[in-house]
């Protein structure tokens, strides 16, 4: 039974203990969680995520993330924004993705109002609230990682504020951690101790 701390995998590689449930898991944790992500549809795309999976498991999504790409132009902002209520009742009819009515619809909002910015408005907006990595000692298990933080309560109330739906503190952290505005892989783990590219 874990305590949290890293373990190994069925290679020997010590990792986040989440990343060892499925392959799929593995290769997302190997490859992207935690890995800086910029460009205004990237980050729309991973806040839109972010939002499907609140109350569901991350997993869900994950393999799901095809069909919710094909569903929503892949994520392009203009596309998305431009989308109609046939398109919306299209969306709420595919089983491709997840259903929800109103993360649906806040994707669909969350569109319209990122359309209207500026290039890179909402990519310089979400990494303005990235803490300072050297105020942030490594976790060493689990229990060491938050759910919310004060940078991420901060962001979802910046993002509100600008008239955006469906993130909250709890997404917003998630979505930090996913895109490498805060490192959580624990000390132990392989993403930290060797990450790609050393």
């Amino acid at each position: 039974m874990s305590d949290g701390a890293a373990l190994a995998g069925p290679d020997g590689v010590l990792r986040c203990p989440w990343a060892l449930s499925t392959d799929d898991y593995v290769a997302y944790h190997d490859e992207e969680w935690g890995r800086p992500v910029h460009g205004d549809d990237a980050l729309y795309e991973r806040l839109s995520l972010e939002a499907f999976q609140s109350g569901l498991s991350w997993i869900t999504i994950l393999r799901r993330r095809a069909g919710f790409r094909a569903a929503f132009a892949d994520f392009e902002i203009s596309k998305v924004a431009a989308f109609t209520d046939d398109d919306r009742e299209r969306l709420l009819a595919d089983p491709g993705i997840i259903r929800n009515r109103a993360k649906v619809d806040a994707t669909l909002a969350n569109a319209r109002v990122l359309a209207d910015w500026s290039p890179d408005e909402l990519d310089a907006l979400i990494w303005s609230y990235a803490p300072d990595a050297a105020d942030r000692p490594a976790p060493k298990t689990l229990s060491d990682v938050p759910a919310v933080t004060p940078e991420s309560t901060a962001l979802s109330k910046a993002l509100k504020k600008r008239g955006l739906r469906f993130v909250g503190p709890t997404t917003a952290y998630a979505l930090m951690q996913a895109c490498g505005l805060v490192d959580d892989h624990l000390e132990a783990c392989v993403s930290r101790t060797s990450p790609p590219g050393t």
